[in-house]
C-alpha cells in the first residue's frame, strides 16, 4: 500500500501488526528483500525481519538460492527462533513445506488433478521427482504406457512430466506419483478420433496379434485392433482360433459394429459374401450356357 494512500486507521493496523506476538512453530509470510550465498532475507511486516538459511530452505539437492529465488518473491516459513542472536527471526521454509505441502499434496490427490514435475534422478525402480518441495517416486510401471526398463529409466531425467498423486501419506512421508494416467487419457482421446472415421462395412486387413479362447484381436494398422469373436472367424464350428488361425497370419475382416470404441470384425461374413457372388457366378454361367444350346436340344426339352 502506497505510504501517500494510507489513513490514520492503516497506520494504525500496520504498528500493530509490526508488535504482534510471534511464536515458535507459527508460519509467517513474507516478502523477499535480500538473497545471498547463504541466506535469504524477508521483509515480515514485523519489527525485526525474517531470514531463513540455505540449509532450511529445501531439501532439493538441485535448488540454486541465487537462480531459484528472487526480490519480491513472497515464501512463508515456520518460526524455529524467535531471535537468530542478531536480531533476526529465524525461519525454516521446509518446515513449512513439510506443513503446508502434505495439505496441498492431499487435496491434488482428492480431485485428481494433474501437475507438472520435473525427474531430478533415477533410481532403483524408478524415478524422483519433487512436487509441492516434497521428495515423490515414481514407479516405472507408472513412467509411461509400457513398463520402462531399468536402463531406460535414465532417459526420462530432466524432463517434465504431467502426473497424478497417487499416494499421499502425510504420516509416513510417502509421495508416489504417476504419469501413465495421462497418457493413457491422450491415448484413449487419439484412439477414439481414429475410430470415428472407420465405418461399419467397411473390408479392410490385418494381422492376427494375440488369439483368446473367445476369439481372435486383429491389428488393423495405425494404433487401432479389433476382435473377432470365434462364432465370427469362419463357417466351421471350432473349439478355439488356433485351429484355424496363428499369430501373424493377414487376413481380411469386415467391421460389423463400433461400440464404446470397441470395433467387432467378422471373417465369416467375407466367406458368406465370397459364396453368394460364386453362386450368382454359377448361375449367371448356366444362363448364357442355355442361350447357345441348339433348337433341337431346346425342343427335346420342351418335350417334343
Amino acid at each position: 500500500m502506497a505510504e501517500e494512500n494510507m489513513t490514520m486507521a492503516d497506520f494504525e493496523n500496520e504498528i500493530n501488526k509490526s508488535f504482534r506476538k510471534i511464536s515458535e512453530g507459527d508460519i509467517l509470510t513474507g516478502t523477499v528483500v535480500g538473497v545471498s550465498d547463504d541466506m535469504i532475507t524477508l521483509d515480515l511486516g514485523y519489527y525485526a525481519p525474517g531470514v531463513i538459511y540455505l540449509e532450511d530452505i529445501t531439501e532439493d539437492p538441485k535448488f540454486s538460492i541465487k537462480r531459484d529465488v528472487e526480490i519480491g518473491q513472497e515464501i512463508s516459513g515456520t518460526v524455529v527462533s524467535t531471535d537468530d542472536g542478531k536480531g533476526n527471526i529465524k525461519l525454516s521454509k521446509k518446515q513449512a513445506t513439510q506443513v503446508l505441502a502434505w495439505d496441498k499434496l492431499t487435496e491434488l490427490f482428492n480431485n485428481g488433478e494433474y501437475v507438472d514435475v520435473k525427474v531430478i534422478e533415477d533410481v532403483k525402480g524408478g524415478l524422483v521427482a519433487f512436487l509441492e518441495g516434497i521428495r515423490g517416486f515414481i514407479p516405472a510401471s507408472k513412467v509411461d504406457l509400457n513398463y520402462v526398463e531399468e536402463d531406460d529409466l535414465n532417459n526420462y531425467v530432466g524432463k517434465t512430466l504431467k502426473v497424478k498423486v497417487i499416494t499421499a501419506d502425510k504420516e509416513n512421508k510417502k509421495l508416489v506419483m504417476s504419469a501413465k494416467e495421462y497418457l493413457k487419457e491422450l491415448a484413449d482421446k487419439e484412439r477414439a478420433n481414429k475410430v470415428s472415421n472407420l465405418e461399419v462395412g467397411l473390408v479392410t486387413e490385418g494381422t492376427v496379434e494375440s488369439l483368446q479362447s473367445y476369439g481372435a484381436f486383429i491389428n488393423l494398422g495405425n494404433g487401432l485392433s479389433g476382435l473377432v469373436h470365434i462364432s465370427q472367424i469362419c463357417n466351421q464350428r471350432i473349439k478355439h482360433p488356433g485351429s484355424v488361425l496363428k499369430v501373424g497370419d493377414k487376413v481380411k475382416v469386415k467391421i460389423t459394429a463400433i461400440k464404446e470404441g470397441k470395433i467387432s470384425l467378422s471373417m465369416k461374413a467375407l466367406e458368406e459374401i465370397a459364396a453368394t457372388e460364386i453362386t450368382e457366378e454359377k448361375i449367371e454361367y448356366e444362363s448364357d450356357g442355355e442361350a447357345t444350346t441348339s433348337l433341337a436340344d431346346l425342343l427335346k426339352k420342351a418335350g417334343f
